[in-house]
This record gives C-alpha cells, sequence and structure tokens, in this order.
C-alpha cells in the first residue's frame, strides 16, 4: 500500500532527518513509527501526504510515485490526525467534520449528514455537533479531530502522536475507541508515537526508528519484545518487555491450578489442613467471595464465619490475556491470581512464578513453530533440485 524506497531527508543545515530508509506498510493495518525526539518518526509521516519532501528515495501509495499526484489532491484522500486535534475554533464541530467533504466538492448537506454519522461513530452525541471547539474537552476534541480526519472516507489515515496531549485516562479510553473503529473500518493508518506502550497496544507492525532517522526494527510487537534487533532496540523497548510479551498469550494458556480454593461452607479445619498461608472462599456457584487468611481464622466454625479481605481483580479465561492474569496476582492480597469462566465462576488460580511459565512456554512454541518452518523450506528446497536432476 505504501512503499519507502531508499527515502533520504536531509536539511541544508546538515541534519539528516530520515537515512535511506525502506519499508512497506500493509494495506488495511496500523503501523506504528516510534523512536526518541529526533528520530526522523514525524518527517517519515509527513513525507507521505508531501508536506515534507524527500531529498532522494521514492515514496508510493498504491504503486503509484506520490510525486505525481498534486499535492492539494493527494492530501484530501489521505487523513491527518495531530495533536490538540487542530480545530478550526470559529466553525462548529460539525461544521469541523465536513470540511474535507466540502472541499471536494460536497453539498453541504450531504457533507453535514456525512459529518454527523461520523460524530456518533467516534461515540459522541449528535448535540455536540453544535458546539465549537473551546465547548469541548480535550479527549471530545480528540474524537472530532478523528470524525474531521474520516470526513470523505480515505483509505489511508495519518496520526501524530494524536492522543500524546491527554490525561492517562481519556487516553486509555480514546486508544480502546481507536481500536474499535480500526476494526470496523479497516484503514491504511500510520502512527506516530514515542509510547512504546501505545505502539504496542495499538500497532500491527512498529518500526523503531534510531536517531538519526535509521530504522533499527519493522516488526510485530510480539517479536518486537521477544527478538529485539540490538541492544538499543532492547533498551528501547524496556527491561520490562517480559511482562508486555504476556499482552500476546492468552489467559486461556496460563497453567492454574485449584489451589487453596474452598466453599464458604467448609469448616475452618478443613482450611488449616491445606497447609497454604491463604484460601480463596467461593460460594455455592464457585463464585469467589474473597481472600481469607489463614493464620487469622477463628477456632471452629466455617469459612462464612471468617473475617475475608477484598478478592481483587480476576481474570478472564475467555476475554484477558495472560498479562491480566499477572495484575490479578500482583494486586491480590495473597499474590494468586484468579482466574474465572464466562459466568464469573472460579477455574483456578496461579501465582507469579507459573504466570512466567507462560512466556517459556511461548517461546519454545515459537522456537519450534520456526524451526518446523525452516525444515519444511529445506525440504521443498532439496525436491526442487531432486525434480532439476530428474
Amino acid at each position: 500500500m505504501i512503499r519507502f524506497h531508499a527515502v533520504s531527508k536531509n536539511y541544508p543545515n546538515g541534519t539528516t532527518a530520515v537515512d535511506d530508509l525502506s519499508l512497506e506498510l500493509a494495506e488495511g493495518g496500523i503501523t506504528v513509527l516510534v523512536g526518541p525526539s529526533g528520530c526522523g518518526k514525524t518527517t517519515t509521516l509527513r513525507m507521505i501526504n508531501r508536506m515534507v519532501e524527500p531529498t532522494a528515495g521514492t515514496v508510493s501509495l498504491r504503486g503509484r510515485d506520490i510525486r505525481e499526484i498534486r499535492a492539494p489532491e493527494l492530501r484530501r484522500g489521505i487523513g491527518y490526525v495531530i495533536q490538540h486535534a487542530g480545530l478550526f475554533p470559529h466553525r462548529t464541530v460539525l461544521d469541523n467534520i465536513a470540511t474535507v467533504p466540502l472541499l471536494l466538492g460536497w453539498n453541504r448537506k450531504k457533507a453535514r449528514a456525512r459529518a454527523a454519522e461520523l460524530l456518533e461513530l467516534v461515540g459522541l452525541p449528535h448535540e455536540m455537533g453544535r458546539r465549537y471547539p473551546n465547548q469541548l474537552s480535550g479527549g471530545q476534541q480528540q474524537r472530532v479531530g478523528v470524525a474531521r480526519a474520516l470526513g470523505a472516507d480515505p483509505p489511508v489515515l495519518l496520526m501524530d502522536e494524536p492522543f500524546s496531549a491527554v490525561d492517562p485516562i481519556v487516553r486509555t479510553e480514546l486508544q480502546a475507541e481507536f481500536v474499535r473503529l480500526q476494526k470496523e473500518l479497516h484503514k491504511t493508518i500510520v502512527f506516530v508515537t514515542h509510547d512504546i506502550d501505545e505502539a504496542i497496544r495499538l500497532g500491527d507492525h512498529i518500526a523503531v526508528f534510531r536517531t538519526g532517522g535509521r530504522l533499527a526494527q519493522f516488526d510485530t510487537p510480539e517479536r518486537l519484545l521477544a527478538h529485539p534487533a540490538d541492544a538499543f532496540v532492547a533498551g528501547f523497548v524496556g527491561q520490562d518487555r517480559g511482562i508486555r510479551r504476556l499482552s500476546f498469550v492468552k489467559a486461556a494458556e496460563v497453567p492454574l491450578r485449584d489451589g487453596p480454593v474452598l466453599p464458604a461452607t467448609a469448616p475452618v479445619e478443613r482450611a488449616r489442613a491445606a497447609r497454604e498461608p491463604w484460601v480463596l472462599v467461593i460460594d455455592d456457584e464457585r463464585r469467589p467471595l474473597g481472600w481469607a487468611a489463614v493464620p487469622e481464622l477463628p477456632q471452629n466454625g466455617t469459612l462464612a464465619d471468617a473475617s475475608l479481605l477484598p478478592l481483587g481483580p480476576t481474570f478472564s479465561l475467555v476475554a484477558d490475556s495472560a498479562r491480566a492474569a499477572l495484575d490479578s496476582a500482583l494486586l491480590s492480597p495473597s499474590r494468586l491470581a484468579v482466574g474465572v469462566d464466562t459466568d464469573g465462576a472460579v477455574v483456578g488460580v496461579a501465582d507469579a512464578y507459573e504466570l512466567s511459565a507462560t512466556t517459556v512456554a511461548a517461546d519454545a512454541a515459537e522456537t519450534e513453530a520456526n524451526e518446523d518452518v525452516e525444515a519444511a523450506g529445506d525440504r521443498a528446497g532439496a525436491g526442487s533440485a531432486g525434480g532439476g536432476e530428474g
């Protein structure tokens, strides 16, 4: 879809913003450009819509050199979202969203109808269309910015740190909304961020740039975490990349055990006989009620008589990742993660050490898969060679 071939951008003062970049960005996917300040990621993004012209090399869109397309025409077919939304303060929200359709010659009624559709698509109520940008929160403005970029239904969407100016809670909400929109729209998206967690959460592929505009690694988030190309990439991804990798392991793959799980009707003696410091107390339908500290249990009676500590977050074996399971373990008073099924019934528990085994298992499975692919390639090569001799 988008191809960079030997692209460089040099400035008269001697600065090299992008250095000999060759990269292919898949159609219908999210490619995240990430790296330290001054690494050329925004320059790379802006070369796609010719807001920056390359010094050397070729940028092509669907096989066509973008220099063959007039810059205004090119930009009207590419959505563009920046920090702080960049909305026109003197126009209503609806008119902001309708900007590009009107530039393309749509009549006002059709453009405003499209704007109203997009307002709903990004999760804002229709009455907000009559407001002006200064009457919106930062997160609402960013949603309007995304809606405006989608105004004429462009196949390509460029996003330059669109969520960096909002607070962490709103940012998480916007990221989730962005993922939802992409599942529905299937745009080709190029997304710039300096936040590796955002890159891993949103990207289908990640391009890591080093200072000087050189591409350090281009890979899927999972492979980037598992196999950083060099010390620079490993350092940029962070020392906790093993924990981040758990986001790509399904919770269903987490090794669970029955552990110290007992019904509230169980006698206290049974909890002591388990020889565990904590017991998870459940109801008749195996829904968790809370944790009981065994040393603090009453002398007799049942676990229903015990004082229970709050459960902490559980994790779903169907909907969550192993990262959610680790959070469950770390935030639990017992340091045990509690896995539940779709009905909220307890399936089992696991500690942090058991959860770490999922990463080891994932590594082993990946290594085995790679070896199988290599072996298949060797067999195909041998078969081809044999056929040639025959």
